[in-house]
């Protein structure tokens, strides 16, 4: 047969103690000292990083370049007036294949056409082969 051990029997039944001075920790940080640390730093942002989408480049017709092409040139004849143009481009990702569009609304300061950029007054410069529409 076994043994039974009644090493604690003394005190198995006293009263649980509660301190004068120090007052008792909430349950919620007391839970918190059991949660599990993060054992592989940076892994729930690369996980988040691999599930953001990116989108594509779209080509664009020779019509479409063309059409892009006289409305750079009617705004930079325009240019002097600082006039205002909605420009809808691609924005290559820095950490992955593909992009995104974005929409922007400012007015004009530059056609560089050496630099084949078109620059806003808010500081945002587009290359014109990223350009999808101008309004």
């Amino acid at each position: 047969m076994m043994e039974i051990c009644h090493d604690y029997d003394d005190i198995i039944d006293m009263p649980h103690h509660v301190s004068e001075t120090h007052p008792q920790m909430p349950l919620a940080d007391r839970a918190a000292q059991f949660s599990p640390f993060a054992a592989l730093t940076g892994y729930d942002a690369a996980i988040v990083e691999t599930a953001r989408l990116t989108d594509m480049k779209h080509e664009l017709s020779e019509s479409e370049k063309h059409e892009i092409s006289r409305m750079l040139n009617s705004l930079k004849a325009r240019i002097k007036t600082n006039p205002s143009v909605t420009v809808v481009f691609f924005e290559k990702d820095l950490k992955k294949d593909g992009g995104n569009y974005r929409t922007v609304t400012g007015a004009a300061i530059k056609v560089d056409e050496y630099s084949s950029v078109l620059e806003l007054s808010d500081g945002t410069r587009i290359a014109f082969d990223n350009i999808l529409s101008l309004e």
